[in-house]
C-alpha cells in the first residue's frame, strides 16, 4: 500500500524545505499520496469521515510540517484531535485503525540543531518536543518510528544541503 504524507503548512508556497520534500514526493504517485491538509481545508473545517477513509485506504502514514512554536500548526492539531476519534483510532470498543500501521514524522526547523540541546538556546532536544506525538501514536497502538528533521530551514541553507535533505527524507519515508 501507498505511503500517505499528510503535509500542513501555513504557507507551502514560501517555504524552502517543505515545498521542495512536497515537489519530489509528487514525482513518484505509485509510491506516496501527498495530501497538503491547508489546500484541502483553507477553512480548518475538516471532513472527519472523508479524513479517515484516507488513512485507511493506506499503508504507512507520514506526517510532516514546519515546527510551529514549538509544536505543529494549528490545522494539524485539529486534523489530530478531529479526525483521531475513540472507536476509530482507540478506545475499547473497536478504535484500531492505527493498530500496529507504521507512523513516522518529518519535521523542519528554523533554527541549527544545536540550539535543540540542554546546552542549546532551547535547552530541549527536538526528540522532547516531539514526545506528544509520539505518546498520541502509542495511545493509538500505532507503530511509531520516530521523526526526520531539516535543521536550519531559517539560515538559507545551501542547495547541496537541500538536495541530501531530499534524498535522506525518501529514503527515510521508504525504510520505516
Amino acid at each position: 500500500m501507498k505511503t500517505l504524507v499528510i503535509v500542513t503548512h501555513p504557507s507551502i508556497e514560501t517555504s524552502v524545505i517543505n515545498k521542495l520534500w512536497v515537489e519530489e514526493l509528487k514525482k513518484y504517485p505509485e509510491k506516496y499520496t501527498v495530501h497538503e491538509l491547508s489546500k484541502v481545508y483553507p477553512d480548518g473545517n475538516i471532513d472527519v469521515e472523508k479524513e479517515q477513509k484516507l488513512v485507511e485506504s493506506h499503508g504507512n502514514l507520514v506526517f510532516q510540517f514546519p515546527i510551529y512554536w514549538f509544536n505543529c500548526p494549528p490545522l494539524l492539531k485539529k486534523w489530530i484531535d478531529d479526525v483521531l476519534t475513540y472507536g476509530w483510532a482507540y478506545g475499547s470498543n473497536g478504535g484500531d485503525k492505527l493498530k500496529n500501521r507504521k507512523v513516522a514524522l518529518s519535521v523542519s526547523a528554523g533554527i541549527q540543531k544545536e540550539d535543540f540541546s540542554e546546552g542549546g538556546k532551547y535547552k530541549y532536544r527536538l526528540e522532547q518536543i516531539l514526545v506528544p506525538f509520539e505518546m498520541t501514536f502509542l495511545y493509538c497502538s500505532a507503530e511509531y518510528r520516530s521523526f526526520f528533521a531539516f535543521y536550519g530551514a531559517e539560515s538559507e541553507p545551501s542547495a547541496s544541503k537541500l538536495e541530501k535533505s531530499t534524498r535522506d527524507y525518501l529514503d527515510f519515508i521508504d525504510n520505516m
